[in-house]
């Protein structure tokens, strides 16, 4: 597959999940459709990651720090809902 390509078929992607999130912001509601929202925005957050941002391209090195970046995001903002959630 040609680099192309590639692109063309993650920004196709990124647009049906476009979709699949307005869907879901008018025919759900409460905690399953904030589940399915951040589901849905986890993948294209990793579709941007993987593809655009050339991490398909990179050494072992450079996956590991985006991914531990990602995870320290995570926890940051998990900590911070749970405060505002015990206040």
């Amino acid at each position: 597959m040609t680099k192309t390509a590639s692109i063309l078929l993650v920004w196709a992607a990124l647009l049906m999940l476009l979709g699949m999130t307005v869907a879901a912001s008018t025919l759900l509601s409460g905690a399953i459709g904030l589940a399915v929202g951040l589901s849905i925005a986890l993948v294209k957050t990793g579709l941007v990651s993987w593809r655009y941002m050339h991490l398909d391209e990179q050494p072992g090195l450079a996956r590991l720090a985006a991914f531990g970046a990602a995870a320290w995001l995570t926890i940051l903002f998990s900590l911070a809902g749970l405060d505002y959630l015990t206040r």
